[in-house]
C-alpha cells in the first residue's frame, strides 16, 4: 500500500512553503518530505503522520516560532533526521503530550525533550543538547525507550524521570551536564542497558526512592558528586522498621528473580539493582545509598572514588553480589547508622582508609569475600554495629586486620586474616566471637581487651612477628582448641588480672615463652600443649596464678616452667618432658604440683609421680642427680685410649702436653689410692687455636681419658657457646648458665669461641654475669666437672682477663698449631679410606702441591677445609664416572689427578 506523500520546500513548484501546511493538508498516515533548509514554526502533531528530512541528517532546520518546536498531542508521528531547535532552552523543544512518537536520527537544541501524560515514545540515534533543567523529561505515566542516544551539555540535569514515568534506554551516552547525569523520583521506573553517563555537575545517577531503575553493563564515571546516590525523596517519610539481618537475608532472597520480569523495571523486583556495571573516577562516593532504600548491586566494579566505595546509611539495606571496589582513596565499604548490608563473593583491595567500616547500628555480612591492600583497617567495627564474616581473606592490611571497638558485635567463621601491620584481630571493649579462623603473619595475632568474654574456637595463630594472643588487663577469654605457632615472642601472653578460660590449645615453636601469665591474672587452662619454646614453656609473673590442667610442656630452651616471686600457680596432671630442666622459682614462689608426670629431663627439681622418677632422672630417681638418668657407658682402657690420641693427624705439642697431663692425673689416682694427700692441680684447659685444628675432638678424648682413670664419673661431652649460656633479659642469665653447667657433671663442658661471653667494649653484657656462674660453680664442682675454654688465640686472653677467678682456674694453656700441607694431605687420606676410596700417588702429589701453594687467611678452616675438598674431589669423580658405560671397581674406587676441580687439578 503506497502512503501519500506531502513534499515541503522555500521555493518551487507543487510543493508546501511550510511544515505546519503539509501536516494540515496531509491525510492520515501521511509522509512529509522536507526539503532542505531552515524552518521557523511551531508545529502541533495530533494525527498519524511522518516528517522526515529529503536529504538525510543535516539539511532540516526546525526552530520554534513559540513554544516547544514540535508538540504532539495525540496520534502516531514519527520524526526522522530533523534538527529541531526549541525558543526557550529552559522549556520544552519538543513535547510528547500523548499519541505514539518515533524520533529517530534527530537533533534536539536549545531546549528538552519532554514526554507528558500517557505519551510512549521511541528515540533511536538522536542528539539532545544546549538545554537547562533538562535534556530529558519523562513525567505522568509516558514511557520512552531510547536507543543509541546522546544527551549532552545540559545546565541541568540529563534525563529525569518522575511521577509513575518509565522509560527503557539502551546505549545511551549523558555527557557533561551541570546537575546529574540521569534523576529518578515519584515511583517512576527504568532499565538501562549498557549506557554511559559521564562528566555530571552532581551525580551521575540520583535516585529518590520509592523510583526503581534497573542498569545493566553501565558505565558511571568522572562525576562531580557520586557515581549512584539514592535516597528517600524530599518530606516523605520512611515507613521501614529495622528488621535486622533477617530482613537482610529476605531481601537476598530475591536476588534470583529473573531478568525477564526486570524489563518493567520494577514489577517483580522490589530494588534498584545495578548489574554488570562500572562506577569509576567520582568526585565523592561511588554509591552512596540513604534513607529507607533496598539496593543490590552485582558483578559491578567501583575504582578510583575520593569517598567510600560503597557507603550505606540511614535505614538503608544494600546487597553487594561478585561486586569489587578497588583504588578506593577513602574506606572501600562503609554501613553506618542503622544501614543493612550483605556482601558476597566481593572483593575490596587498595583503599586508602578501611576495607569494611561498620558503626552505628549497622548490620553487615559478609561472605565468601576478599579485603586487600588497605592503608587502615581491613575491617572495622565501631558504635553498635554487628558484623558476621564466614569464608572471607582479609590481607595487608596497614593497621589491624580486623578491629573491633565500642559496643560493637563480630561473628567471624572460616575467615582468615593475613600480614597485618599491626594486629590481625584486635577487640577493643566489644564483644567477638572467631571460630575455625586463622591470622597469620601479623605484629600480634589476636588481641583482645575488653569486659566482655570473647570466643576463639580452633582459630590458629602462626608466623606473629610479636605475640600470638593478647590478652589485655581485666579481660575473660574463652579459649577452645586451636593452635598457636611461631611467633616472634609469646605465644599467648594473659596480662594483669586477665582471667582467661584456655582448653585444647596447642603453643609451639614460639621465639619467647610459649605462655605468659602475668602479675595478678588467674587463668583456667586445660589440655593446652607447649612445644619447642625459646624461652620458658609456661611463664608466671611475680604474684601471677591460675589453675593448669592435663597440660604437657616439652622442648623449651629454658627451664619448662618459670614461677616468680609469690606466684601460686596450680598444676595438676601435668607432664613436663624433653626439656634441660623442669622447674625454676623464685625462692618465695609458692607453686602446687598434683599427681605431675617428668620425663626425659636433664635437671629435675620439680614435684611428680615417684613412679615416674626413675625414667625422668629427677628427683628421688637412682640416677645421678643434675644429670639424664642414663646407663652410664663401661669404662674405656687407657691404652686404647692413647692409642687413639696419638692416631690423630698432626697435633705433635698436644699430644705431648695431653699425654703429661695423663700421667700427672695418673700419679694423683694412685696418691688417693694410697691414702696421700693429692698434690694441687686444676683439670680445666684453655684450648688456643684456629678453626678446624681438632680442639673439639682432643676435648672428647681428654674427658674419656679422665673417665678411664677413674677421675670423672663420666667423661662425657657437651658443647656450649655464648647462646647457650647467656640469657636475653635480666635474670635470666645465671639459670641458664646452671642448667647447661648441670648437664655436664661427671664430664666435660666445653665452650667454644668463649671470648664470646666478653664482647669489645659492652662493660655490662650479660656474658660477665655468665662468667661469674661458671667460676663458681668450678670452684662448687671442682672434682665433678671439667670445663674447657676454646678460641683463637689472640682473643682468648681478653677472656682470661674478663674475671679475676679465670686465671686460678685455668692454669694451662693448649695451643693447637695449623696443619702443615702434608698434615692436610694426610687427612684426606684418612677420609678416603674411611669412604673406601684409593688416591694414587699422582693424586697426592696434585693435593700436596695445593696445600703448599693455599693461603692461610686468618679464618682458614684447617682440618675442615681438608675434608671440603675430599668433598669436592668425589662429587668430580661421581660426575666422571657417570658417563662410563660400565666402570668397574677400580673406575669406582680411585680417585685420579682429573678428579681434582679445575683449581686444585694439575696443569
Amino acid at each position: 500500500m503506497t502512503r501519500e506523500l506531502q513534499r515541503v520546500a522555500a521555493r518551487g513548484w507543487g510543493t508546501h512553503r511550510t511544515i505546519a501546511s503539509a501536516v494540515r493538508a496531509a491525510a492520515d498516515g501521511a509522509v512529509v518530505s522536507v526539503q532542505p533548509g531552515t524552518y521557523t514554526e511551531s508545529l502541533v502533531l495530533d494525527r498519524d503522520v511522518t516528517l522526515v528530512a529529503e536529504k538525510g541528517p543535516g539539511t532540516v532546520r526546525l526552530t520554534a516560532a513559540h513554544g516547544p518546536a514540535v508538540s504532539v498531542p495525540a496520534g502516531r508521528v514519527a520524526l526522522r533526521e530533523l534538527e529541531i531547535t526549541g525558543a526557550d532552552p529552559a522549556e520544552p523543544a519538543v513535547l510528547v503530550r500523548g499519541g505514539e512518537v518515533e524520533l529517530e536520527r534527530c537533533e534536539i537544541s536549545g531546549g528538552r525533550l519532554e514526554l507528558a501524560r500517557d505519551a510512549r515514545a521511541v528515540v533511536r540515534g538522536c542528539t539532545v543538547r544546549d538545554s537547562r533543567r533538562a535534556g530529558v523529561h519523562v513525567t505522568g505515566t509516558a514511557h520512552g525507550t531510547f536507543e543509541d542516544c546522546v544527551v549532552h551539555t545540559v545546565d541541568g540535569h540529563g534525563i529525569t524521570l518522575v511521577d509513575t514515568a518509565g522509560a527503557e534506554l539502551r546505549r545511551t551516552r549523558v555527557r557533561h551536564t551541570t546537575a546529574c547525569g540521569i534523576l529518578l523520583g515519584g515511583t517512576s521506573t527504568a532499565v538501562l542497558d549498557d549506557c554511559d553517563v559521564a562528566h555530571a555537575g552532581d551525580a551521575a545517577l540520583l535516585v529518590y526512592a520509592p523510583a526503581r531503575p534497573l542498569l545493566r553493563g553501565c558505565r558511571l564515571h568522572d562525576t562531580t558528586a557520586q557515581g549512584v546516590r539514592v535516597e528517600d525523596a524530599p518530606d516523605v517519610p520512611v515507613q521501614r522498621t529495622r528488621a535486622g539481618t533477617a530482613g537482610a537475608s529476605a531481601t537476598a532472597s530475591t536476588a534470583g528473580a529473573s531478568d525477564a520480569g526486570a524489563e518493567s523495571a520494577g514489577q517483580d523486583e522490589r530494588r534498584i539493582r545495578l548489574d554488570g556495571c562500572e562506577i569509576f573516577r567520582t568526585g565523592a562516593e561511588g554509591v552512596l545509598v540513604s534513607g529507607g532504600s533496598e539496593v543490590l548491586l552485582r558483578a559491578c566494579e567501583v575504582r578510583e572514588t575520593p569517598g567510600a566505595g560503597v557507603l550505606a546509611r540511614g535505614l538503608a539495606r544494600v546487597e553487594l553480589d561478585t561486586v569489587r571496589i578497588v583504588d578506593v582513596p577513602d574506606t572501600a565499604l562503609t554501613a553506618t547508622e542503622g544501614a543493612e548490608l550483605r556482601a558476597r563473593a566481593c572483593e575490596l583491595a587498595r583503599s586508602g582508609g578501611n576495607g569494611l567500616l561498620a558503626d552505628g547500628t549497622s548490620v553487615v555480612e559478609m561472605v565468601d569475600s576478599s579485603i586487600a591492600a588497605t592503608g587502615n583497617c581491613g575491617v572495622r567495627l565501631a558504635g553498635n554495629a554487628r558484623l558476621r564474616l564466614a569464608d572471607c581473606r582479609v590481607a595487608d592490611s596497614a593497621q589491624d586486620g580486623v578491629r573491633v571497638g565500642g559496643s560493637a558485635e563480630l561473628v567471624a567463621e572460616h575467615t582468615r586474616v593475613e600480614r597485618s601491620a599491626l594486629a590481625g584481630v584486635r577487640v577493643d571493649g566489644a564483644d567477638a566471637v572467631l571460630r575455625a579462623c586463622e591470622v597469620t603473619g601479623a605484629e600480634t595475632g589476636v588481641r583482645v581487651a575488653t569486659r566482655h568474654r570473647p570466643l576463639l574456637e580452633d582459630c590458629v595463630v602462626t608466623g606473629a612477628r610479636r605475640t600470638g594472643i593478647e590478652v589485655g588487663p581485666d579481660t575473660g577469654v574463652l579459649i577452645r582448641g586451636g593452635r598457636v605457632a611461631d611467633t616472634g615472642s609469646a605465644g599467648v601472653f594473659l596480662e594483669e588480672r586477665s582471667q582467661a578460660w584456655i582448653e585444647g590449645l596447642e603453643i609451639s615453636e614460639a621465639r619467647g615463652s610459649g605462655l605468659v601469665v602475668w602479675t595478678g591474672a588467674d587463668p583456667r587452662i586445660r589440655a593446652v600443649t607447649v612445644a619447642g619454646s625459646g624461652k620458658n614453656g609456661i611463664y608466671v609473673h611475680e604474684e601471677g596464678a591460675g589453675v593448669f590442667e592435663d597440660c604437657e610442656i616439652s622442648r623449651s630452651a629454658f627451664p619448662a616452667l618459670y614461677v616468680g616471686s609469690k606466684a601460686a600457680p596450680v598444676l595438676r596432671r601435668c607432664l613436663v618432658r624433653d626439656v634441660q630442666e623442669d622447674l625454676s622459682a623464685a625462692e618465695d614462689a609458692v607453686p602446687v604440683f598434683e599427681d605431675c608426670t617428668v620425663r626425659d629431663v636433664a635437671v629435675g627439681t620439680m614435684p611428680h609421680r615417684p613412679e615416674e622418677a626413675a625414667r625422668s632422672g629427677g628427683p628421688g630417681s637412682s640416677a645421678v642427680p643434675g644429670r639424664p638418668a642414663e646407663q652410664d657407658p663401661a669404662p674405656e682402657q687407657l691404652p686404647a685410649l692413647m692409642k687413639e690420641l696419638e692416631a690423630l693427624v698432626g697435633l705433635e705439642r698436644v699430644k705431648q702436653e695431653v699425654g703429661s697431663l695423663t700421667k700427672v692425673m695418673q700419679m694423683v689416682k694412685r696418691r688417693e689410692e694410697a691414702g696421700l694427700q693429692p698434690p694441687p692441680l686444676s683439670r680445666h684447659l684453655v684450648f688456643a687455636g684456629n678453626p678446624g685444628t681438632g680442639k673439639t675432638t682432643v676435648a672428647r678424648l681428654y674427658g674419656r681419658l679422665l673417665a678411664a682413670l677413674g677421675l670423672l664419673a663420666r667423661g662425657h661431652l657437651v658443647e656450649a657457646d655464648r647462646g647457650s649460656l647467656v640469657g636475653e633479659y635480666v635474670g635470666h642469665t645465671s639459670p641458664k648458665t646452671t642448667a647447661v653447667f648441670r648437664r655436664a657433671m661427671g664430664g666435660v663442658l666445653f665452650i667454644d669461641e668463649a671470648y664470646a661471653l666478653v664482647p669489645h667494649g659492652q662493660s655490662t653484657d650479660f656474658g660477665h654475669e655468665a662468667i661469674a656462674t661458671l667460676v663458681k660453680l668450678m670452684e662448687d664442682h671442682r672434682d665433678d666437672v671439667v670445663v674447657i675454654a676454646a678460641g683463637y688465640p689472640a682473643d682468648m686472653r681478653r677472656f682470661m682477663e674478663s674475671n679475676p677467678g679465670l686465671e686460678s682456674r685455668f692454669t694451662r694453656t693448649l695451643t693447637f698449631d695449623d696443619y702443615a700441607a702434608d698434615e692436610l694431605v694426610e687427612i684426606v687420606r684418612y677420609q678416603a679410606v674411611r669412604h673406601q676410596y684409593r688416591l694414587p700417588d699422582e693424586t697426592l702429589a696434585a693435593l700436596l702441591g695445593y696445600f703448599d701453594g693455599l693461603e692461610r687467611a686468618e679464618h682458614f678452616g684447617n682440618g675442615r677445609a681438608a675434608r671440603q675438598v675430599f668433598q669436592r674431589m668425589t662429587e668430580q669423580h661421581a660426575e666422571r664416572v657417570a658417563d662410563l658405560p660400565e666402570p668397574d671397581t677400580d673406575d669406582l674406587t680411585i680417585i685420579r689427578p682429573q678428579d681434582l676441580p679445575e683449581s686444585l687439578a694439575p696443569p
